[in-house]
């Protein structure tokens, strides 16, 4: 570190926290809320994340790197499953602190065992979320008092990602927790995601809003060509499919069905870039795609 890089993390930190916790948390609401924009996509459906993303907040004393993981698998073992769930137990390996999140009213055993699955050596807060659906608060009180005396929480922190409740009192909790560094990243960026990969992440956000309860598992998206012209953005994309039935399903009678889902994407992805989009969408069937470790790498399966 040179002269001016010392000065300039003169009390000033900056760190990695993971964002880890059982499939519908509120893991991505929690990571959208904390930066303050849409980078991670969310649905009522559980198990919407598959990849690690990325949010960064600079504030003026410190910059936070949180890092959104997927719900962690324990009832499934397919190759896409068993990659995801690598992708959680990555991120506790390299971060500064863990925000280990659980549902207001809930600890399951799912909860217990992500819970196990936590660094001894990284110091971890406890974010009780969903605080908002609570009549009554002090409900919380036994549970929070027995999950402090069996894991030595940093601290517990209860709040509402939805609607921002207790939200700043996170940060606070968090900022001692981050080593006195400069800054990794710009002031300006919120993630260290490509916008190629957020594009087909916002693609497949609306085929979890839009399809059945069970088809958007068996689904992927894979961006085929991403071109940028002055302002426009132009993307291709394929909509990856398990059976032919499933094709079926997702275009819909007339085609309707993926005209909506392409419609409503690329307005949120005009939003995102800040600018136009033209969006094409087509849909492709590739039997196993989901036990395939060639297909998942080149789906950005790590």
């Amino acid at each position: 570190m040179n002269e001016s890089e010392q000065v300039s993390a003169q009390g000033f930190r900056t760190g990695f926290l993971a964002i880890v916790g059982r499939p519908n948390v509120g893991k991505s609401t929690l990571l959208n809320r904390l930066i303050g924009q849409k980078v991670s996509i969310v649905s009522r459906k559980a198990q919407t994340t598959r990849h690690r993303v990325t949010g960064v907040l600079t504030c003026d004393d410190a910059q936070y790197v949180f890092v959104d993981t997927p719900g962690f698998q324990t009832k499934h073992a397919s190759a896409m499953n068993r990659a995801m769930n690598r992708s959680v137990t990555q991120a506790l390996a390299d971060v500064d602190a863990v925000l280990f999140v659980i549902e207001a009213g809930r600890f399951s055993a799912d909860d217990r065992e992500v819970m196990a699955l936590l660094p001894a050596a990284v110091p971890v807060v406890l974010v009780v979320n969903k605080i908002d659906r609570l009549a009554d608060k002090t409900q919380l009180l036994p549970l929070l008092a027995s999950l402090a005396q069996e894991c030595g929480f940093a601290a517990i922190v209860p709040l509402s990602a939805e609607t921002g409740s207790n939200v700043s009192e996170l940060l606070q909790a968090c900022l001692p927790l981050l080593p006195e560094q400069a800054p990794i990243f710009d002031a300006d960026d919120i993630t260290d995601r490509s916008e190629r990969f957020l594009a087909a992440e916002f693609i497949r956000e609306k085929l979890f809003r839009l399809l059945g309860d069970e088809l958007p598992y068996g689904l992927a998206v894979e961006i085929e060509k991403f071109e940028v012209d002055g302002p426009v953005r132009r993307i291709f994309a394929a909509i990856i499919v398990d059976r032919s039935s499933h094709k079926a399903m997702v275009i819909g009678k007339g085609g309707l069905k993926l005209k909506r889902i392409a419609s409503e994407a690329r307005v949120e992805l005009e939003k995102l870039f800040d600018g136009p989009v033209y969006l094409e969408i087509w849909v492709k069937v590739k039997s196993g795609w989901a036990d395939d470790e060639r297909a998942l790498k080149s789906l950005g399966f790590e």
